[in-house]
């Protein structure tokens, strides 16, 4: 396996923000968000962003209890601030972004 999934606990000890997506890489809804999720993230160049391809089986996911994809988690230290389930607007998109990266 190339990127070994995180644990929970890895991503409850990271420090920093953090912006965690789970989807998969079938899914048209995450397809049709990619567009406005990386142009948002390149107004935020020194942020964690942890991809997650999701699924059956999937333990990170589940402890999240993400349900729909793609599912956008902003975290600050280990604790989550907001997330996104979905359909991704880049107005709240930007605003999640700001808030975990406002120091």
């Amino acid at each position: 396996m190339e990127n070994p999934e995180p644990t929970r606990e890895d991503v409850d000890n990271l420090t920093g923000a953090t912006l965690l997506e789970f989807g998969a890489s079938w899914c048209a809804y995450c397809k049709a968000a990619q567009p406005t999720i990386t142009s948002e993230l390149a107004h935020f160049p020194n942020l964690r962003h942890i991809k997650i391809e999701d699924g059956k089986g999937r333990r990170l996911g589940r402890s999240f209890q993400v349900k729909l994809w793609p599912t956008l988690i902003f975290m600050r230290d280990g604790i989550e601030l907001k997330r996104l389930v979905r359909e991704i607007d880049s107005g709240e998109l930007k605003l999640g972004l700001q808030m975990i990266t406002e120091t």
